[in-house]
């Protein structure tokens, strides 16, 4: 009995302190060492967590597609060009009814000896026709606007020469519509602008030469 219990006082003083400190390090060394670099570098453990960690760089791509989240440069133009169109509606009260009030948009002046006018169909080519007058005398009685930009040189009279746009027809796809722009004889644009007219309506404009 006495041996028995003298081995275990001496197990006792030489085993309490050595575990003591080598599980501390080994503890230590393991979690550090082991955890960390392996679950950053292994692509087999762990297939989800990386990859939701690298998908953070996507709102970059998506600052760079103007916060879209379909990368479809073709569907962005697109809709601005939707877009460009409905302001335009918006800013003359329209729907799918042109204007049937008679538009004018203003006088503008110039030295140039002349102008070209130049239009074309901004919406689809869907058979507008538009007849041409300047100071009330007709210069083109029936014109199909296109897609395609059309136009005239005008030599400007001394004084006023107002010109007007008359909507023959809308097409099938309502309103007429049209985009025009006059440019002076040094390749100066005077004005440019849209319509959108109901039949028989008129767009007008007046070129003042000094």
């Amino acid at each position: 009995m006495s041996l028995t219990i003298n081995a275990q006082i001496d197990s006792q003083k030489k085993s309490t302190p050595i575990p003591a400190i080598e599980s501390k390090k080994d503890s230590s060394n393991t979690s550090v060492v082991l955890p960390s670099k392996t679950n950053n570098n292994n692509t087999f453990s762990g297939l989800t967590i990386p990859k939701t960690n690298s998908d953070i760089n996507v709102p970059k791509k998506e600052f760079t597609m103007f916060g879209e989240t379909f990368g479809n440069p073709g569907e962005l133009y697109e809709k601005r060009l939707n877009k460009k169109s409905d302001e335009i509606k918006n800013e003359m009260f329209l729907g799918t009814v042109g204007s049937k009030t008679d538009v004018y948009f203003g006088d503008f002046k110039t030295k140039s000896k002349y102008v070209y006018v130049m239009y074309s169909d901004y919406g689809e080519q869907d058979g507008d026709l538009i007849n041409i007058s300047v100071n009330d005398e007709i210069i083109n009685p029936r014109i199909f606007l296109t897609n395609t930009v059309q136009g005239f040189k005008l030599d400007l009279k001394e004084g006023f020469n107002k010109i007007d746009f008359l909507a023959l027809s809308e097409g099938y796809l309502l309103p007429n519509t049209a985009f025009f722009k006059v440019v002076d004889d040094q390749q100066n644009v005077i004005t440019s602008n849209h319509w959108a007219l109901s039949k028989d309506v008129k767009a007008s404009i007046i070129i003042v030469k000094e």
